[in-house]
């Protein structure tokens, strides 16, 4: 597999569609929004048109409705990377995610199974109840997890007793190290190129016609898409509890922070290589890309023989 990474706004959809054009790749979202659908402005989605140049798989493919996490994301992209594969092309997981990226590259430390006498006292509480005994032991599980499904409620009231540890731990224990088989490429650009593409990105958004998008979203959304970046702006700008100047710089400067706080994750990820794009198209980086590729999967037949 060939993993292209970077934060919001660093070019990584087109240069992963001409790393696709040059591989006869297909590329597979690793984007926590854009895996949603209904949503394909506001999240960035490639365009349809920018779609039919190379094969893409899982943007838009999730319900609003429904809450995403690593292991969900996980079990997507493992159920479609095979598939591709097995016609002999190249995966090219594309998005900035961290902890999806992480969870499929290094795996989940596997959750533990369920304690029948545990389950049987648990199905016995009413949901009150057992939301109740949650946030006693786990006070920020409602940032993880829809409280209001008792499901869920009940199984990460499982997990942290069973632990001792809070759901988040859990979901964010990963396994191993990174797969052998995966090269990874970190797209850096320069804070002030970066920042710059951010705010034009915003304001090509509202010409896309973002605001309609969003006043079209149905009432209720999961958790996870209630997170994505701009929508509370928008929301409060198409009823008029914010003016859109102030809603576009706050989606701006949310976006830069969501920037800096990818930078941050990336910079961990030492066994990535980083790719500078500062200044660069998107053809000449992914031919750089691909150069690297090709070499490292050279050396490592080399190595083999």
């Amino acid at each position: 597999m060939l993993l292209l990474t970077g934060p919001t706004a660093s070019g990584k959809s087109a240069i992963a569609i001409a790393i696709a054009q040059l591989t006869g790749g297909e590329i597979v979202c690793a984007d926590a929004f854009q895996l949603y659908t209904r949503l394909p402005i506001l999240t960035a989605q490639p365009a349809p048109e920018d779609m039919d140049l190379a094969p893409h798989h899982l943007y838009g493919s999730v319900p609003l409705t429904d809450e995403m996490d690593a292991a969900r994301f996980t079990r997507l992209a493992q159920g479609c990377i095979p598939e591709i594969t097995s016609r002999g092309k190249l995966p090219i997981i594309t998005g900035g995610s961290g902890l999806y990226i992480k969870a499929l590259t290094h795996g989940l430390s596997p959750l533990p199974p369920g304690d029948p006498a545990l389950r049987e006292e648990l199905d016995a509480l009413p949901p009150d109840e057992l939301t109740a005994r949650l946030l006693a032991i786990d006070p920020d599980a409602g940032a993880t997890i829809n409280l209001r499904n008792p499901r869920y409620v009940q199984r990460a009231l499982e997990i942290a007793t069973l632990t001792g540890q809070p759901v988040a731990a859990q979901k964010t224990s990963f396994a191993s190290g990174p797969l052998p088989d995966i090269q990874a490429f970190y797209l850096h650009r320069d804070r002030e190129e970066l920042y710059a593409r951010i705010n034009q990105r915003t304001h090509q958004m509202l010409a896309a016609g973002v605001r309609d998008e969003v006043a079209a979203l149905p009432a209720s959304l999961s958790l996870t898409a209630q997170k994505a970046i701009g929508l509370r702006e928008l929301q409060a700008s198409n009823a008029g509890t914010m003016t859109l100047d102030d809603a576009v710089a706050a989606i701006q400067q949310n976006t830069r922070r969501y920037a800096k706080r990818q930078g941050t994750w990336f910079r961990r990820e030492t066994w990535m290589q980083t790719v500078n794009a500062t200044g660069r198209s998107a053809q000449d980086i992914a031919e750089e890309i691909c150069r690297s590729y090709e070499d490292s999967i050279s050396t490592g037949i080399a190595s083999q023989t």
